[in-house]
């Protein structure tokens, strides 16, 4: 055999080993990590409610535990947000039966209906100024001194029925941006009456979240110049049949908030406190 022969020979047995361990390393490349157990509650800012077609509850796919499903590894096992639902009837109607010790992640939107929100932006948009600043006064006065107690009591709940879960929770946007001008019967002032009481709101559920050791999501920011009466709504105005929920720009913007905040989950790392 010439040199040339067994340099060739040994060359082509090189190659052939290095296949072999590439096929090898292959074969032996751990499997990849389980998808983090995601469950989903709160109301129809949770369910996707104004963006249809809808499914039980007002659940729509544009939703943003829908939309979160497949990323950060998540997977959505149940999405039980049900428009319309507050503190109690959330618990009432199921929604904790979802939670369990497997549950890696929950997000919950919940906390605009149980203080008569509807109520205030419709006396803002159709009634006189009195009767606006009168409602807002009312909803403010709820959100100071009975949602604190209501909130608290659902995440002492959802802790106990998910212990090892990361738990965020999502607050709600302003739904106005008064620089447009005035919007029906709500005059710019009214308008910020409106969105100071948003920010009561949001302050409220972010400090009960932080009692409960859960981690807040704060959507204002992110729909700053997109309210109802902008160029850019990304708020349903009063005429759509979803009035003030978001479109599907907005849970666009839901979407992007929780996922931001989740961008460090890992299956199983338990509750992040």
């Amino acid at each position: 055999m010439t040199r040339m022969t067994r340099t060739t020979r040994s060359a082509i047995l090189a190659t052939i080993g290095a296949l072999t361990l590439v096929g090898s390393a292959a074969t032996a490349a751990p499997a990849a990590p389980p998808r983090a157990v995601y469950d989903a509650l709160g109301d129809s800012y949770a369910s996707g409610y104004g963006v249809p077609p809808y499914g039980e509850c007002g659940r729509s796919q544009s939703a943003y535990a829908v939309q979160l499903d497949g990323r950060h590894r998540l997977r959505l096992d149940d999405f039980v947000a049900c428009a319309g639902a507050t503190t109690t009837s959330l618990v009432a109607g199921g929604q904790l039966d979802a939670l369990d010790r497997r549950t890696d992640v929950v997000t919950v939107t919940v906390g605009g209906n149980d203080i008569g929100w509807a109520s205030a932006v419709v006396a803002c948009l159709g009634g006189t100024d009195e009767q606006c600043a009168g409602a807002v006064a009312v909803v403010d006065t709820r959100i100071r001194t009975q949602l604190p107690a209501l909130l608290d009591a659902l995440y002492a709940q959802v802790d106990t029925a998910a212990p090892r879960a990361r738990v965020l929770v999502t607050g709600y946007p302003r739904l106005f941006s008064p620089e447009f001008g005035a919007y029906l019967g709500a005059s710019p002032a009214e308008q910020e009456g409106l969105n100071a009481a948003a920010d009561a709101l949001d302050e409220v559920i972010a400090a009960a979240s932080a009692r409960a050791g859960f981690e807040f999501v704060d959507v204002r920011k992110r729909f700053t110049g997109h309210g109802a009466n902008s160029p850019d709504a990304w708020i349903l105005g009063a005429t759509d049949p979803g009035s003030f929920h978001p479109n599907a720009d907005g849970y666009e913007a839901y979407t992007a908030a929780v996922s931001s905040a989740l961008r460090h989950v890992k299956p199983g790392c338990g509750r992040h406190r």
